[in-house]
C-alpha cells in the first residue's frame, strides 16, 4: 500500500508499527451507526460494528457516493481506522471525522484502494467517524465486514458504564420472531440505548426496553442477552441469558399488523404521536374500507373488492389491492386469512384468457370475465405480491399453496407483461410485438419493492435487471421532462427508442402525458421502496417530489390539486385522496419534513373513506399503512 497525503497529514499503513497498535483502544464496537443506503434487510450499518466478521454493511449497488458513519457518543482522539472490505470495496474514499455529524474533516484519502483490509494510522478527533466512498472498485456497491475505530475519549469523558439491565424475558413469539423486554438500566449521566445479542452476536439496538428479533426459523431455540449503553459509548455487563424457542410454522401471522417486526431504514420519519395511536387510526380506516368494498356478492366461496368507480364492478386492480391489504392487516382482523383465501379462489377461477396464471382484468355483475378476459399488469403485480405476503404470514401448507401460486404468477408476469426488449412493464398480457401499445408503459405500475420481492422469491436475477430499468427511467424522466417538479406522466411512449411522456391520449385520456389519475400513485410506489430498502435512487426520486410539492403548496396539503402538468401547472382544482395521500410517503424520506408529514397525516385522518371510490379509498389506506410503519417486503 502506497504512502498517501490527505489534508496535510501523512497517512501510513499500520504494518510495521506495533507500538502504535498496542496503544490503540477499539472504541467503535456496538456504537450507533448510519449510512447513505443499504442493499436490503440484513445489511444494515450496525452489522459492521458488531465484532462479527460474518455480518456486513452493504450499500445500494451501482451508486456513488455512499457513506457509513459511526457515532462514538462523545469526542474522541482517533489514532487508527481499520476497514475490512467485502468483495464490494472502495477504490476512492476518504476517512472523515466530525464534531457534530455535519462538518467533516478528512484524516485519510486514497484513490488506489484495493479491497481486503485497510489498516490505517490517522490523526484526528471528533464524535463521528465515517467512510465516504466516491469511487467503487467493482460494479456493485460498498460493503464492509467490519469498520473499526481506535482511540480514546477526550479529556474528562464519562467512563462509568450503566447498570446491568434486569429481568430479560420473552413477551411473545411467532414462527419467525421473538419479542423481548427487560427492566431499565441506570447510569450516572443517562442510558441512551440497549444492544441485543443472540448467541453472542449483536442483532439490533433500541432506545426502549423492548425489541423484536425477526427472520428466525420455526421450532428453533435461541439464546439472548442485552446490554445498556450510555452517550459516551460505555456498555453495561450482560443481562441474564434467556432461552426462547420459536413457534411451529402455521401457528399465526408471522408479521401481525402493529408488530413493526420489519422496521424501516434509519432516518425515515413517522407521524408525531404514540405508535399505538397511529396504528389504531389505520385499523379504524381499514374497518371502514372493508365495510365499503369487501363483498361476497357472487357466492362460490369467493371474496371480491367492488369497484363502483371503474368500468366494471370487479377489476383486477381492486382485487390486487385487496390481497395486499388483507395479508398486511392479519393480526388486526381475525377474518384476514378467510378474506384472502376468498380472493385467491376468485383469482384462480378467473384466469386470463392469454396466460391462465394471470388474473383476468374485468368481471361483470354476473361475476363473469369480460372484454376478452385478458390480464392487466397493475392488478397482476399486486396479486403476486399479496401471495408472497401470505406465504410469509401463514405459510403455504394450507388450502392454497401461496408460494407456488406466487411463483407461477411472477413467472407469468415476466413472460407476458414485461417487454423483453426494454425490460419495462407492458400494459397487460394482451399487448404483443407489432401492436401500437407494445412500447408503451404506465408509470404507476413501476412497483420497485415488488421487483425486489420477486427477485427474492424466485432467485431470478432478471428481476434485478427489470428493477434497474424502471429506476433508470424514473431518474431520466424526472431530470429530462420534470427537472423542477420530479413528476412522472401517466404513460410513457417510444420505450424502444427515446422514452418520453405520452404526447396526448394514447390509452385513456388527453392528459395521458401528465401527472394525472394513474401517475398520482407514483410517490407512493417510489417511497414504499425508499423507506424499506434505503435505495439511493428511490430516496432521491421521492425527495425530489417532496421538495417540489411542499414548496408548491407552502406546506398546506389542502392546496394539493387534482393533477399537474409535468412543469407543475395545475390541471384541476379540488382535493382528492388519490392525489394528496401519496405525497405523505415522499415526506417520510426527508428529515426536514416532520411538520409537513404531520399536516398530511392529519388531513388523511380527517378524510373519511369515500364509499363511491375504491380507487382513492384503497390508495389512502395503503398510504396510511406505510406511513404508520406497517408496510413490509416479503
Amino acid at each position: 500500500m502506497s504512502l498517501l497525503i490527505a489534508s496535510g497529514l501523512l497517512t501510513l499503513p499500520l504494518i510495521g508499527l506495533p507500538e502504535a497498535a498496542a496503544a490503540d483502544t477499539l472504541v467503535s464496537v456496538g456504537k450507533p451507526t448510519a449510512s447513505s443506503s443499504i442493499e436490503g434487510s440484513g445489511f444494515e450499518p450496525g452489522r459492521a460494528v458488531d465484532a462479527n466478521t460474518s455480518t456486513r454493511w452493504a450499500s445500494a449497488e451501482g451508486v456513488d457516493p455512499q457513506w457509513m458513519r459511526i457515532d462514538l457518543g462523545s469526542s474522541h482522539t482517533i489514532s487508527r481506522v481499520k476497514l475490512n472490505w467485502e468483495a464490494a470495496y472502495a477504490r476512492t474514499y476518504r476517512i472523515q471525522t466530525s464534531a457534530d455529524g455535519s462538518t467533516w474533516t478528512d484524516v485519510h484519502s486514497t484513490s488506489a484502494g484495493d479491497g481486503a483490509i485497510d489498516d490505517l494510522t490517522v490523526s484526528g478527533s471528533g464524535r463521528y467517524v465515517r467512510m465516504y466512498g466516491t469511487g467503487r472498485g467493482t460494479p456493485y456497491g460498498y460493503s464492509l465486514w467490519e469498520f473499526e475505530v481506535y482511540g480514546s475519549p477526550a479529556g474528562g469523558a464519562d467512563i462509568t458504564p450503566p447498570s446491568t439491565p434486569g429481568s430479560l424475558r420473552s413477551t411473545g413469539s411467532t414462527a419467525t420472531s421473538v419479542s423481548l423486554a427487560w427492566n431499565a438500566a441506570t447510569d450516572n449521566v443517562g442510558v441512551t440505548g440497549y444492544d441485543l445479542y443472540r448467541g453472542g452476536n449483536l442483532v439490533g439496538s433500541t432506545t426502549g426496553t423492548s425489541y423484536t428479533d425477526t427472520g428466525l426459523t420455526a421450532s428453533t431455540s435461541y439464546s439472548y442477552t442485552v446490554k445498556a449503553r450510555d452517550a459516551a459509548g460505555n456498555r453495561s455487563a450482560a443481562s441474564n441469558t434467556l432461552g426462547v424457542t420459536t413457534q411451529a410454522t402455521g401457528s399465526g401471522p408471522a408479521v401481525p399488523f402493529g408488530s413493526h417486526l420489519k422496521p424501516y431504514v434509519p432516518g425515515v420519519l413517522k407521524p408525531s404521536g404514540t405508535q399505538a395511536t397511529i396504528d389504531q387510526k389505520v385499523v379504524d380506516h381499514y374497518r371502514a374500507w372493508k365495510s365499503a368494498f369487501v363483498r361476497q356478492n357472487c357466492g362460490n366461496g369467493w371474496y371480491q373488492v367492488i369497484s363502483p368507480d371503474a368500468d366494471h364492478p370487479y377489476v383486477a386492480e381492486a382485487q390486487g389491492y385487496g390481497m395486499v391489504i388483507a395479508a398486511t392487516m392479519a393480526g388486526a382482523d381475525p377474518d384476514a386469512k378467510k378474506i384472502f383465501d376468498g380472493l385467491v379462489k376468485w383469482k384462480i377461477d378467473h384466469p386470463s384468457a392469454i396466460n391462465p396464471n394471470l388474473l383476468a382484468a374485468e368481471q361483470d355483475v354476473n361475476c363473469r370475465s369480460v372484454n376478452g378476459g385478458d390480464g392487466a399488469t397493475d392488478g397482476d403485480m399486486d396479486v403476486a405480491y399479496g401471495l408472497l405476503l401470505a406465504d410469509k404470514q401463514w405459510g403455504s401448507a394450507g388450502t392454497y399453496n401461496y408460494k407456488d401460486l406466487a411463483i407461477k404468477h411472477i413467472n407469468a408476469i415476466k413472460k407476458d407483461e414485461v417487454n423483453p426488449t426494454t425490460n419495462l412493464l407492458k400494459l397487460g398480457d394482451w399487448s404483443s410485438s407489432g401492436d401500437q401499445y407494445y412500447y408503451i408503459t404506465r408509470t404507476s405500475d413501476w412497483m420497485v419493492d415488488h421487483f425486489r420481492a420477486f427477485r427474492t422469491a424466485t432467485g431470478d436475477a432478471a428481476w434485478d435487471t427489470v428493477r434497474t430499468a424502471h429506476q433508470n427511467q424514473i431518474a431520466r424522466l424526472q431530470s429530462t421532462y420534470a427537472p423542477g417538479t420530479g413528476l412522472l406522466p401517466d404513460f410513457v411512449v417510444s420505450t424502444d427508442t427515446t422514452p418520453k411522456p405520452a404526447p396526448g391520449q394514447v390509452l385513456e385520456d388527453p392528459n395521458d402525458g401528465a401527472y394525472w389519475w394513474n401517475a398520482c400513485r407514483t410517490p407512493w410506489r417510489i417511497a414504499d421502496d425508499a423507506v424499506t430498502s434505503g435505495d439511493a435512487a428511490s430516496l432521491a426520486a421521492a425527495r425530489k417530489l417532496n421538495s417540489w410539492i411542499k414548496a408548491k403548496t407552502g406546506g398546506d396539503p389542502n392546496k394539493i390539486a387534482i393533477g399537474y402538468r409535468l412543469d407543475g401547472t395545475q390541471i384541476s382544482a379540488g382535493s382528492e385522496a388519490a392525489f394528496f395521500a401519496p405525497f405523505a410517503l415522499a415526506a417520510m424520506t426527508d428529515p426536514g419534513s416532520q411538520a409537513w408529514l404531520d399536516a398530511l397525516w392529519t388531513k388523511m385522518l380527517a378524510t373519511p373513506v369515500d364509499t363511491s371510490s375504491y380507487f382513492s379509498a384503497s390508495i389512502q389506506l395503503q398510504v396510511m399503512i406505510t406511513t404508520s410503519g406497517n408496510h413490509w417486503v416479503p
